[in-house]
C-alpha cells in the first residue's frame, strides 16, 4: 500500500539541524524505514542531488501537500514539470521514536526545477479529498494507518481550502502556459538582433548642449513677471534653511559699538561677543562714581560689590569647583592679599571676606597708620570675624609660594606711598614668591607699577591701562544707566548674564 504514495508532494522537517526538504515522493521502503524525494528543495533553495533519501529517525514532522488523482500518469522519474495546483490534502506526522538517521544521498544528476504548491489555509482536522482526485476519506485513512505502524508517527488530518493562498505563492493556471508563448516572450524581450546595436555611444554632452536652460529660466522668470504668480520648482525658488542657532524671526542689524563715550577714547576693549566698549580717563571715571554716590550708590555698596566680583574672579582663578569641594579638603588655597591704606585697599579687604567665607585661607597685609579711613576701619572690622589672617610686617608673609596674590597697593591720589620702606618690601616679596599676581582697580598706565600683574580687573569702565596689567576683566558694580547719560556717556551694557567679564585689545 506504501506504493499507493509515489508521486505525492510532501514537506519534511528534519528538525533544526537538517531543515525542511520538499519533493515528490519517489520512493517508501517499509523494510528499511525511508523514504525518497526527487528533485528536492532544502529550505527553499533547490538541492544539487535529483534525489534524496531519508530515515524514519530523521523526519521529525511529515506535511503532505499533494496526493496525486488515481488517473495521473506521472512517475517519480518524470521530467514534465507541473501543470495545476491542486488543492491538496495536508498531513503533519509526529516525531519518530527509533532510530539516529542519517541524510542519504545518490548520484547527481541533472533535474528540472521543481514547482511546489504550498499549504494553504487549514478549515478543519478532518482530510479532505477533491472530487477529481476520487479519492474517498476511508482509502486515504487506510494508507495513513499502514504509516504510522511502520514508522511509529504520530498522524494529525489537515484540510486544504483552494479559496485561500499563502500570500508569496504564484498559483499558475491549469491551463498552463505553452513552451511556445514562453518563447515567444522571451524573444520580444531579448530577441533583437546583436548586429543592429550601434557601435557608436550615446553624446550626452551634444544633446545637452541643444538645450538652452538659460533661455528658457529667461521666459518662465518673464512670463512670471507678466502674470504675478510664481511656478513651482523654478531655480531662483529656494527653501529657507535655517540652523539650529540661527532665530527664525528677522532681528535688526547688530550694533556693536554701544558705548560711546564724550572724549576720545585712548584705548579700546572689545568683550568675546564683539562689542567695543572704550576706556575712559581717570578724571571722567571720578566724576562717575561721584555721581553715583550722589544718587545712592555709596561707598560701602560700592565696595560690597566690588569685593564680590573681584571674590568670584579669584574663586574662577583658583580652581573654581574642582578645588574647591569637601573631597579637596586638605588642597585648602592660600591668597596673600596686599593693601594699601586708602580706598582701593578697602575694596581689597572686602574681597579677602568674601574669600575667607568660602572657605579660603586668607593672609592680609595692611601696614600700621595712626589714623585710618572709616571704609578700611569698617571693613576690618567684619574681616577680623572671619577665619582670615591680618599681617602688618612683610617677616610675616609666607615664605612658600601662595595660590594666588592680590595686589591693592597701589592709588591714583597717594604716589608718595611707593617711597616707602613698607611698600618696597612688600613689592619685593611679591615679585620673588613668583604666585600669579591680580590687581583690583589698578592705576593707569602713565604710572609706574611695582608688581606685574597677570589679571587686572576694572570697574564700571576701564582705564587705559598698559601691558603690565596684563589680561583685563571689567566687572558690573550697578551704575544705573542715567547716571552714565549724567555724564555724558551713551551706555548700554555689555555684561550680558555676568558680572565680570574679559576684555580684549583692539
Amino acid at each position: 500500500m506504501a506504493t499507493d504514495w509515489l508521486g505525492s508532494i510532501v514537506s519534511i522537517n528534519c528538525g533544526e539541524s537538517l531543515g525542511v526538504y520538499q519533493g515528490r515522493v519517489s520512493a517508501v521502503d517499509q523494510v528499511s524505514q525511508t523514504i525518497s524525494l526527487t528533485r528536492p528543495f532544502h529550505n527553499g533553495v533547490k538541492c544539487l542531488v535529483p534525489e534524496v533519501t531519508f530515515r524514519a529517525g530523521d523526519i521529525t514532522e511529515l506535511k503532505i501537500l499533494e496526493i496525486p488523482g488515481p488517473g495521473d500518469s506521472r512517475q517519480c522519474g518524470d521530467s514534465q514539470q507541473m501543470d495545476t495546483a491542486m488543492p491538496g490534502v495536508g498531513c503533519q506526522v509526529g516525531p519518530s521514536q527509533n532510530g539516529t538517521g542519517k541524510v542519504l544521498k545518490k548520484p547527481m544528476s541533472s533535474s528540472a526545477p521543481q514547482n511546489i504548491p504550498r499549504r494553504t489555509d487549514m478549515k478543519s482536522q478532518d482530510i479532505v479529498i477533491s472530487p477529481q482526485q476520487q479519492c474517498s476519506k476511508s482509502y486515504m485513512d487506510r494508507h495513513m494507518e499502514t504509516l504510522s505502524q511502520s514508522k511509529g508517527f504520530r498522524r494529525r488530518h489537515n484540510s486544504w481550502s483552494s479559496s485561500s493562498r499563502h500570500p508569496n505563492q504564484v498559483t499558475p493556471k491549469k491551463s498552463g502556459l505553452k513552451n511556445g508563448q514562453m518563447k515567444s516572450k522571451d524573444d520580444e524581450c531579448f530577441g533583437d538582433d546583436i548586429d543592429e546595436i550601434p557601435d557608436t555611444d550615446f553624446d550626452f554632452e551634444g544633446n545637452l548642449a541643444l538645450f538652452d536652460k538659460a533661455a528658457v529660466f529667461e521666459e518662465i522668470e518673464t512670463y512670471e513677471r507678466r502674470s504675478g504668480t510664481r511656478s513651482r520648482g523654478t531655480p531662483n525658488e529656494k527653501p529657507a534653511r535655517y540652523r539650529h542657532d540661527e532665530n527664525i524671526l528677522e532681528s535688526e542689524p547688530i550694533v556693536y559699538r554701544r558705548i560711546v563715550v564724550p572724549q576720545n577714547p585712548h584705548k579700546e576693549f572689545c568683550t568675546d561677543s564683539g562689542l567695543v566698549v572704550p576706556s575712559v580717563s581717570y578724571e571722567l571715571h571720578k566724576k562717575l562714581l561721584a555721581v553715583a554716590e550722589k544718587h545712592g550708590l555709596t561707598l560701602e555698596r560700592r565696595l560690597e560689590m566690588t569685593g564680590v566680583c573681584a571674590s568670584q574672579m579669584a574663586l574662577s582663578l583658583l580652581g573654581g569647583p574642582n578645588r574647591l569641594n569637601p573631597k579637596n579638603v586638605h588642597q585648602r588655597p592660600t591668597v596673600a592679599l596686599l593693601c594699601g591704606p586708602h580706598v582701593k585697599g578697602a575694596q581689597g579687604i572686602s574681597c579677602g571676606r568674601h574669600l575667607s567665607n568660602h572657605d579660603v585661607h586668607v593672609i592680609l597685609f595692611l601696614p600700621n597708620f595712626v589714623k585710618m579711613l572709616e571704609s578700611i576701619t569698617n571693613e576690618l572690622n567684619l574681616f577680623s570675624k572671619t577665619q582670615g589672617q591680618q599681617v602688618s610686617s612683610v617677616k610675616d608673609l609666607p615664605d612658600t609660594p601662595v595660590d594666588l596674590v592680590i595686589n591693592c597697593l597701589d592709588c591714583h591720589e597717594n604716589a608718595f606711598l611707593r617711597d616707602q620702606p613698607w611698600y618696597k618690601a612688600v613689592v619685593d616679596w611679591a615679585n620673588q614668591n613668583r604666585a600669579p599676581v591680580l590687581s583690583i582697580d589698578p592705576p593707569i598706565s602713565e604710572m609706574e607699577l611695582g608688581i606685574d600683574a597677570k589679571w587686572s580687573l576694572a570697574l564700571g569702565l576701564p582705564l587705559p591701562l598698559g601691558e603690565r596689567a596684563g589680561r583685563v576683566y571689567l566687572c558690573d558694580i550697578g551704575i544705573p544707566q542715567k547716571v552714565f547719560q549724567e555724564v555724558g556717556i551713551n551706555y548700554h551694557s555689555p555684561f550680558g548674564c555676568k558680572f565680570v567679564i574679559p576684555l580684549h585689545s583692539t
